[in-house]
């Protein structure tokens, strides 16, 4: 009998363990309506980066869903979308016009080919972003998470060159009206 509740209590706390990437995605939503201040670490020569002040804001929590308005300077035409789904996150880039209507461009990204660790998500491009966007076709993107940073970081296999973007966890700014295409 003692044998029984070993493997009882055993099983359950084995059950009751968050994979990794739910431990992510807990650790993502402790942020939720919070705003940060970013700074380039690492980048591609971009010039509509340069200079501009990044901020990121953790706007809409949803069960699986997270939607995070990345702007540049004036330009709020940025949203990054993570979905939870059977334990992989997906990471899609939604892109809109001043007037809200989508860019030409938007819903690329990718879903993480497994659990990943808690506190880092990896995107290889999916085949929607292949199609969209050829040169991209061998983009990765992941997301690193811990309690002082948020850095968004991409990465072209076959390129010299990475971008990643560091927010500071530990000093919330100001939030922003609200990106291209959402009503306050």
């Amino acid at each position: 009998m003692k044998l029984y509740y070993f493997l009882f209590f055993f099983s359950t706390a084995i059950i009751a363990q968050n994979s990794p990437s739910e431990e992510f995605w807990s650790n993502l939503q402790n942020h939720c309506r919070k705003t940060y201040e970013g700074t380039i670490t690492e980048g591609m020569g971009n010039d509509d980066f340069d200079g501009k002040k990044l901020i990121m804001h953790v706007r809409s929590c949803e069960e699986n869903e997270i939607k995070i308005p990345f702007f540049v300077g004036e330009n709020k035409s940025r949203t990054w979308i993570l979905t939870l789904e059977d334990d992989k996150i997906q990471l899609k880039h939604d892109h809109r016009q001043p007037d809200g209507s989508e860019d030409k461009i938007t819903q690329y990204g990718g879903t993480s080919s497994n659990t990943g660790l808690a506190n880092i998500q990896v995107f290889p491009a999916d085949e929607e972003t292949a199609a969209l966007i050829p040169a991209a076709a061998t983009n990765v993107w992941w997301i690193t998470l811990n309690e002082e940073i948020f850095s968004y970081n991409l990465k072209r296999i076959g390129s010299k060159n990475n971008f990643t973007v560091e927010f500071d966890l530990s000093k919330p700014v100001d939030t922003p009206a609200a990106p291209w295409g959402w009503e306050d």
